[in-house]
């Protein structure tokens, strides 16, 4: 059956003009369409489920089958192309007026996919009736069960039933209200709109636009299924799941030629045919138990359960479950079993009668064999084809891969990964799955053959030629989303309540805060003849005169900035001695109040302004202290924190510490495996060695940045390597006036797994000039943030450590923090970049915090390339014909 959908575009769109007409429910009841699909289904299921004992193929019987076949399917073309002229007739007379938006779209999604499925089955039919490659009797008589079993879904007739429902209604029962029938809902809609927009749009919407809707409906999902050109760079090395599967194909194609060997023993007498059937037994067995242990892990289920927190998750869980649970079934078959193919190896089968009860074991082993082939393989309610088939429906038809980069962006910091780390794992999980489902389906065709049930090479190359056409639209989708898909990876702030100094975050103290001081006590001379504001830039405290308040507060050794007047008298809440803050609150005598009003431990100070001489005012004015003391943490180390290349170590992960009063940007490293891969076990963060700003020998500007008011910035900026490169190091420089990061970049040669050119490893960063500044004013207390922070800056902005605002605090506290949180997705992986962000809430100082950007694995999801089996078909074919003439 061809996709329906186009041809009801292309008719709407070559076809004139027609009157509207009320369609009934019922138009199509009677359609030979209909009939004549059901009658194809029950006749190939009569003439296939006459006998239910498999046996060797008829082929007389066969001929008749595909005859019957070829004669129905003529009709069913014929009646077919009758059904689409009606339907796209009526679709034409209904859909002039369309304008009303209701559930049309999504019943003409649902019409679309049961068209495909149809047409899907209808190809299979096709692949059935070609006479070249005949196939075996257990390969018809699955396609008749599928075709008539009214238990399942997806079978013809349910398909039928379903698709009937859906365009035409019920020709004996009135569906309620929301199950109309399509045509019932286009002319619903012609009524609607022939009421409701008659006089602004002369009763009719042109049909083009109809055509444009429904045209860019069917574009959309022709967009999703069509391969789209990869712009990445292709960087060497297929990544490892791809790897397991070019692996896998090479045990393959050495099964099957083992297994081939039957061919030669066909003719020979029945105990020397048993002893080489055993043989192969043992060697394929022998091979498939093997691959499983040291490649597989049966018992893996991946990263299931943290794709379980996706909401999309549920539409293939059964799927993956039901084939993962089949596959440790196999499984534990082949390692319970091996020892007795082995045993039934080493003997002749008069030597295994002799033993006795032998015949009897052998026959129950053949015959346990014959029946877990036919499970996966014929299984009514769930073969393994139909399980990868409903996958590959759901991820690629479906565009689940796509709903998943867009949930993944939505909720990054809950899932431990990047958005493009999510569909990895979502593609590797699913791949695996796929690989286990196409193992066992290849294993069962050789167990077959092996035992004498039919040859099965016809299936188990369509097998490999659904898995390859399956891989390349599949891998090419998943290429497109990961490219599309950002690979930053960044921490969530922790619940509210939950931050901890030095675990969550860190901060730098008392780099430019609130101070209150009396104008007299910057003077030389003792005078107040200026006024606060003048105190604006680089100011001192000379003196504390009359050891007034000044002689009750920790001095400002340092500059002062910024003074403004507020009122002459307060009252100042002083914090406890020892702290970050001088104060905890300021309550001025009209009415303004700086900080929060709680507690005051140590009692507040009454503090007045004072005239002299009657001319000159001395007002106690709130200034910002810059002062570099004990109490203040204000380093930067420029120190570089590096992964041990040498021992093949790189970057997984960054975060900030404080030691000492100096801030260190560290790293995690672990070592590098082949594909990308990281061994968990080796993963450490690289623990800075202590020093202080005070250490003998240590120099500013060269071992660490000192703030200062002057030089308190910081540049924002995502610093990305090129492909095939791997961040290998960390590290801050200052470039002109503010902090600027550095990467150590070093080449990696992904297959082998190993850092290659140590010694051209190079360090990189942003020269940008050109930047915005962030500006940090009037902020309260980060971690007093009603809701958790967003990302609030771009690439090449700036901004500046300060104190948080009068009002709100005082001016006590330094913002922003820096994020504290070890950033380091939950799957450990190389890093292709990384940088510094801000995020915040709205009116809080928030956090600068480090981001990653994980490996993107998308340019290593590669295609098989290995066709060996269609060569060996040919050569196999060659062979026969060159034995036929040499007998002619």
């Amino acid at each position: 059956m061809k996709m329906l959908l186009p041809v009801v575009t292309v008719l709407l769109a070559l076809a004139p003009a027609g009157h509207g007409v009320a369609i009934g429910p019922g138009w199509l009841a009677l359609s030979e369409t209909t009939k004549v699909l059901l009658r194809i289904a029950v006749d190939v299921a009569e003439m296939q489920l006459g006998d239910s004992k498999p046996s060797p193929i008829n082929f007389n019987q066969d001929l008749r089958i595909m005859h019957t076949i070829q004669t129905l399917s003529a009709e069913m073309r014929e009646s077919q192309t009758a059904m689409v002229d009606i339907l796209g007739q009526r679709v034409h007379d209904v859909i002039e007026s369309f304008g009303h938006r209701n559930r049309l779209v999504e019943r003409l999604e649902k019409l679309y996919m049961i068209v495909r499925l149809v047409e899907r089955r209808e190809a299979s039919m096709y692949q059935l009736l070609r006479t070249d490659t005949p196939v075996e009797q257990l390969t018809l008589t699955q396609f008749a069960q599928a075709t008539v079993d009214v238990s399942k879904s997806d079978s013809v007739i349910e398909l039928l039933h379903n698709l009937e429902l859906l365009v035409t209604g019920s020709t004996q029962v009135l569906l309620p209200p929301g199950r109309q029938d399509i045509f019932s809902q286009l002319n619903e809609t012609t009524c609607f709109l022939s009421k409701s927009n008659g006089m602004a749009m002369g009763g009719s919407i042109p049909l083009r636009t109809v055509t444009l809707c429904l045209g860019t409906l069917v574009a959309v999902v022709a967009l999703l299924q069509s391969p789209v050109p990869v712009t990445a760079s292709q960087v060497k090395g297929a990544s490892p799941i791809d790897a397991l599967r070019n692996r896998y194909l090479q045990q393959e194609r050495r099964a099957w030629t083992i297994v081939n060997q039957i061919d030669a023993v066909d003719n020979q007498l029945e105990q020397d045919a048993t002893q080489q059937r055993a043989t192969v037994m043992r060697e394929l067995v022998d091979i498939y138990l093997r691959f499983a242990e040291t490649e597989l892990e049966p018992e893996d289920r991946g990263e299931y359960q943290l794709l379980a927190r996706l909401a999309e998750w549920h539409l293939l869980e059964q799927n993956l479950l039901t084939i993962n649970k089949l596959f440790e079934a196999v499984y534990n078959f082949l390692r319970n079993n091996a020892p007795r193919f082995a045993e039934q190896a080493e003997f002749a089968p008069e030597e295994i009668d002799q033993q006795g009860g032998g015949t009897i074991h052998s026959n129950d082993l053949r015959l346990l064999t014959i029946d877990l082939a036919e499970t996966i393989l014929f299984d009514k309610r769930q073969p393994v084809a139909a399980q990868l088939d409903q996958i590959y429906t759901i991820m690629v038809r479906q565009a689940l891969y796509y709903r998943a980069s867009m949930t993944a962006r939505s909720v990054l910091c809950s899932f431990g990964l990047s958005p493009q780390q999510l569909i990895y794992v979502l593609y590797e999980s699913i791949a695996t799955t796929e690989l286990k489902g196409y193992i066992m389906m290849q294993f069962s065709y050789m167990l077959l053959k092996t035992q004498g049930q039919g040859n099965f090479t016809v299936e188990s190359q369509a097998r490999r030629n659904e898995l390859q056409t399956r891989l390349a639209r599949t891998q090419q989708l998943v290429r497109n989303v990961m490219n599309q898909t950002s690979g930053e990876y960044w921490r969530c702030d922790p619940d509210r309540g939950a931050h901890r100094e030095n675990v969550t975050y860190v901060q730098f103290t008392r780099l430019v805060q609130g101070y209150v001081e009396n104008e007299v006590d910057m003077t030389t001379d003792n005078t107040c003849r200026e006024t606060c504001s003048h105190y604006k830039y680089g100011h001192e405290q000379h003196q504390c005169y009359k050891e007034l308040y000044c002689s009750q507060q920790p001095k400002c050794a340092g500059r002062i900035y910024d003074c403004e007047y507020i009122d002459s008298d307060m009252w100042i809440c002083p914090a406890a001695p020892g702290g970050t803050r001088r104060y905890e609150y300021i309550e001025y005598e009209n009415g303004e109040l700086r900080g929060r009003k709680q507690s005051c431990p140590r009692g507040s100070t009454k503090v007045d302004s004072w005239w002299r001489w009657l001319f000159w005012h001395c007002s106690y004015c709130f200034c910002y202290c810059d002062d570099a003391g004990r109490h203040s943490d204000r380093y930067v180390s420029l120190r570089e924190s590096v992964s041990n290349m040498e021992q093949n170590r790189v970057v997984t992960g960054l975060r900030f510490v404080k030691r000492r009063q100096m801030v260190h940007l560290i790293v995690q490293q672990g070592l590098l495996l082949p594909g990308g891969e990281i061994a968990n076990s080796t993963l450490e963060w690289v623990v800075p060695k202590p020093f202080t700003h005070t250490d003998k020998g240590v120099r500013d500007g060269h071992d660490y940045h000192t703030l200062s008011y002057d030089r308190r910035a910081i540049d924002l900026d995502d610093v990305h390597v090129p492909p095939g490169y791997v961040v290998t190091g960390v590290q801050f420089r200052v470039l002109g006036a503010r902090l600027n990061l550095l990467l150590r970049m070093t080449e990696m040669n992904f297959t082998a797994g190993k850092l290659v050119g140590l010694d051209a490893s190079i360090w990189s960063g942003s020269l940008e000039t050109e930047r915005t500044e962030i500006p940090l004013k009037y902020m309260d207390v980060p971690t007093l943030a009603p809701a958790k922070s967003v990302p609030m800056s771009t690439q090449n902005q700036y901004l500046r450590f300060g104190p948080t605002g009068g009002r709100a605090d005082a001016a006590q506290t330094t913002i922003p923090f820096l994020d504290a949180q070890p950033v380091s997705p939950v799957r450990p992986t190389p890093l292709a970049g990384a940088g510094l962000m801000y995020k915040g809430v709205p009116k809080y100082g928030g956090f600068v915090a480090p981001k990653i950007m994980t490996y993107n694995f998308g340019a290593h999801i590669q295609d098989p390339t290995d066709d060996w089996f269609a060569a060996e078909l040919e050569a196999r074919s060659g062979a026969a014909a060159g034995a036929g003439s040499d007998s002619g």
